[in-house]
């Protein structure tokens, strides 16, 4: 379970989202909302990459202001607009998440040919078109053993059958694992393959149920 305790995030004097409280359980939700409403700026407070008022905690248990290393191990986040280094390859990359997030390195393998990567891993990350750089965004997602996965519109940029290999990891990760998903998106989700999403709007600076 997820629980937001008095979030508040402005940018100077200007409030760009705040919820009082909230309880979301275990599922997969999909965020709504237009541009400018404060979908990404959820994402990366509760990624651990934005600073905010309030808290966030997970299982009731473990907060991001007071177990921000322990938290952070928990929670995996793929930004809509990726930024790597440009020097190093994404095999590099991802070897780095693999050793931060105790990962097996069958699971790297696993994802690199479920993603059909291998003819470019090897390669600097400055080649990548903006398709590669979203893979290797979604791919480093779900390394680890997450316990929420945060997917800032992942439905863009990539291919058919990579939209179809993700909606088989989520449903996969969540299903086996019980994984929460948060997913932005302005596109739909498809329920052929995620049945049973849950919907969540950003409007006028709050999250609602909708």
């Amino acid at each position: 379970m997820i629980q937001l305790q008095s979030f508040k995030k402005s940018y100077g004097q200007y409030t760009a989202l705040q919820i009082p409280e909230l309880h979301l359980e275990t599922g997969i939700y999909w965020i709504k909302g237009v541009n400018g409403s404060g979908k990404s700026t959820l994402l990366k407070s509760m990624a651990g990459m934005l600073s905010f008022q309030g808290d966030i905690l997970i299982n009731n248990q473990t907060s991001l202001k007071k177990h921000p290393v322990k938290y952070r191990k928990m929670v995996n986040f793929s930004e809509a607009e990726p930024l790597f280094p440009t020097f190093i390859t994404g095999l590099e990359m991802i070897d780095l998440f693999v050793s931060a997030k105790n990962a097996p390195t069958t699971q790297k393998e696993n994802l690199i040919d479920a993603l059909k990567m291998q003819h470019y891993i090897q390669t600097p990350v400055s080649s990548y078109s903006s398709g590669m750089l979203k893979k290797l965004s979604i791919l480093l997602a779900f390394i680890g053993n997450p316990s929420i996965i945060l997917l800032d519109e992942p439905l863009i940029t990539i291919d058919t059958d990579s939209l179809k290999v993700l909606y088989g990891l989520i449903h996969k990760e969540h299903n086996q694992k019980g994984t929460t998903f948060l997913i932005t998106s302005h596109q739909p989700l498809d329920p052929a393959y995620l049945p049973n999403t849950k919907a969540l709007l950003v409007e006028e600076q709050t999250l609602k149920i909708s």
